[in-house]
């Protein structure tokens, strides 16, 4: 035989024991442990033994050889059989104790974040806002008084006029606000007497803009079509249609202009059943207050405004200031939904818990925007934090709200998997059209 031909053959023979070591022992002892190790390899029921080859959290996270800290990107849940559509999944979890989401989503109380419109937007969706604290006391009441007021189809904080306003300006802020069509008011604000309505019919073809003002032009009270306070939604519709309007102003008895409602939002309408609701059939908002002594004032006015939730902002949760005003707010406002932290330790939440809080909200320097693990050197990687805080919070019925370290959807899911009973957003909601500021 060829060389050629005795290398082509011992290949051949390699090839069905390639990836394998051949056991060549001639001992019984050895053939027998060959022998058992193929019939293992082979055996059915040892396979459906090794068929879940992820790992629990448990073993993730209370394993005694754990040392680590994990963070969202550090876990990825393993898929499974699907035997159900979309529309089957249940996504109803819980804000607080007393405050039920259908949608598992919190917006941030941050400057760049939440006021009335991402407030009102979130709510709608089955979610919950909370209002930011950098504002006066007067300034944060108005935003929550806005959410509270708020009905679909109503345009609640409709851009007035001056009747003083020349059409200049009026020009410049169409061309801002890109519609044509504005109520005029006496101080031009939302609340006081309306005057009038100016569209573009009003203002076409005029010639010395800079000189004429609103006040000249402008289609009088008198002679627009008006709806009184209180008036329902389809009733106001009907009357747009009927009269052929543009729009339709909603004012008091004392002839103060409330809502507006517009001829271009019909088609826009929708209802929201998902949408979080009190009793009342009003929108649910948060807001978020400080530790300091002043802080107990702002909560007066904020109560009194119907909020319906109140969260303590601060970095640090587990401090005598934050434990005495959570104190205090349970004891004031029984009734009050308060949420504490941040926290991200058992025994930090075991301590707000035991102030009274009706909710926790989880996470340390791990937000967009948060430098605590940089400056303080406090924290804990997020996924870690979530988890071991909702295994103490559950066991009081307490939920916990996972804050910060979200800038994808499948982070949510892991916050959710992880224990979370919402994901409270920031990064991820900063920029859009509902959030304060102009982009």
């Amino acid at each position: 035989m060829s060389a050629a031909a005795a290398t082509q053959s011992l290949a051949q023979d390699e090839v069905p024991l390639k990836g394998q070591r051949k056991d060549r022992s001639r001992s019984p002892r050895g053939q027998a442990k060959s022998e058992s190790d193929a019939k293992i390899t082979h055996d059915v029921n040892k396979a459906e033994v090794d068929l879940l080859d992820g790992h629990s959290a448990e073993d993730i996270f209370r394993s005694s050889q754990n040392r680590s800290g994990y963070t969202y990107d550090d876990l990825i849940c393993l898929p499974g059989r699907i035997a159900f559509g979309v529309h089957d999944v249940c996504l109803e979890s819980r804000f607080s104790k007393g405050i039920a989401l259908k949608t598992p989503i919190v917006s941030s109380p941050m400057d760049t974040v939440t006021e009335h419109k991402m407030a009102i937007a979130m709510a709608l969706q089955g979610g919950i806002g909370v209002i930011h604290t950098n504002l006066t006391v007067d300034a944060q009441v108005r935003e929550v008084m806005q959410v509270k007021k708020f009905k679909n189809g109503f345009i609640m904080d409709p851009i007035c006029v001056k009747p003083t306003m020349s059409l200049l300006e009026l020009d410049e802020l169409r061309q801002k606000c890109g519609f044509m069509g504005f109520p005029v008011t006496e101080d031009g604000k939302m609340g006081s007497k309306l005057l009038g309505l100016v569209t573009q019919r009003d203002t076409d073809f005029l010639d010395n803009r800079a000189s004429t003002q609103v006040g000249a032009v402008m289609e009088k009270v008198g002679d627009l079509v008006l709806a009184e306070e209180g008036v329902e939604l389809a009733a106001a519709n009907q009357i747009i249609r009927d009269k052929k309007l543009g729009k339709l102003p909603v004012v008091t008895k004392g002839g103060r202009l409330v809502a507006l409602v517009a001829r271009a939002d019909l088609n826009k309408q929708a209802d929201f059943p998902l949408a979080t609701k009190d009793k009342n059939g009003s929108l649910m908002v948060a807001a978020a207050i400080g530790t300091r002594p002043a802080d107990r004032d702002r909560v007066r006015a904020l109560v009194a405004a119907g909020v319906d939730a109140i969260i303590v902002d601060s970095s640090q949760g587990d401090s005598t200031f934050q434990h005495d005003i959570i104190r205090w707010m349970k004891a004031e406002f029984p009734e009050l939904q308060v949420v504490g932290g941040n926290v991200v330790t058992r025994q930090q939440a075991k301590h707000l818990i035991e102030c009274g809080v009706d909710g926790l909200r989880v996470g340390m320097g791990i937000g967009s925007i948060c430098t605590t693990q940089e400056v303080c050197a406090c924290g804990r990687a997020q996924a870690s934090a979530v988890y071991n805080v909702a295994k103490v919070a559950r066991a009081y019925g307490i939920p916990i709200l996972a804050d910060g370290g979200i800038s994808s959807p499948g982070h949510i899911v892991k916050a959710l998997c992880l224990g979370a009973g919402a994901a409270m957003c920031g990064s991820l909601l900063a920029g859009t059209e509902e959030t304060p500021g102009e982009y």
